[in-house]
């Protein structure tokens, strides 16, 4: 078995689930609507330029989480998952994660996207293994702290190793999907890196790393992977 790993955001999902719970939350008038839209749009250009500072973007974003108690919270991210999430799973999302079970690949989705809007979205797309950046939790709600390494760029890698070590895992034959440039460091590292749904800028620098690129959307591309 090899490990198959996906990213969420405009990978799996033809949006950014993380902006996308921002802009819930503004619709619902849980947050002061145009600053913090603002904010959030703001954070998410950023991250599509690949400049974005994660350690400013999480105090922005967790904070929100650490004003409300965890029932409503839940109540607020059904709703979410619902109204916001179920419309942009991509069409060929369902085929390639089945391509890969019949494999008999380990499915992990690792993405930068906080545990507790992605918690749900990784059962939806019946996907056992989540590795995304951790809120902090203080009894029974959040601090409005991340815990530990970001599952970001770089520390999508170390994130991964730390999971590897604990799993008696390797790289061999290892598969990634993703749709952003901010995950360069690895696709460096897996065997089959495949670029998803990219920006211009970023096909543009796939093509001249002879990535292989593709597309879940629309008329869906999925390569099929050969046997293990």
């Amino acid at each position: 078995m090899a490990l198959a790993l996906f990213d969420l955001d405009n990978t799996l999902l033809a949006g950014d689930s993380d902006y996308l719970w921002g802009c819930f939350l503004v619709e619902q008038g849980i947050v002061d609507g145009p600053t913090y839209e603002a904010e959030n749009k703001k954070f998410y250009e950023d991250y599509d330029r690949g400049i974005l500072d994660i350690d400013a973007y999480l105090n922005f974003q967790l904070a929100v989480l650490a004003r409300f108690d965890l029932p409503t919270l839940h109540h607020w991210r059904a709703r979410f998952m619902t109204e916001k999430v179920e419309p942009i799973i991509a069409p060929g999302t369902p085929d390639l994660l089945h391509l890969h079970r019949q494999r008999r690949d380990t499915l992990i989705i690792i993405t930068a996207t906080n545990r507790f809007v992605t918690e749900p979205i990784a059962q939806r797309l019946g996907v056992e293994h989540l590795l995304a950046t951790e809120v902090e939790l203080d009894g029974h709600r959040f601090t409005g702290r991340a815990r530990g390494i970001p599952c970001f760029r770089e520390g999508k890698v170390t994130r991964l190793r730390q999971w590897m070590e604990e799993h008696q895992e390797t790289l061999e034959d290892s598969w990634f999907y993703s749709d952003s440039l901010n995950d360069i460091p690895l696709l460096e590292q897996v065997s089959h890196p495949r670029v998803v749904d990219p920006t211009p800028r970023f096909h543009a620098m796939a093509q001249e790393r002879g990535w292989v690129t593709m597309t879940l959307r629309g008329t869906a591309s999925v390569e099929a992977p050969g046997p293990p």
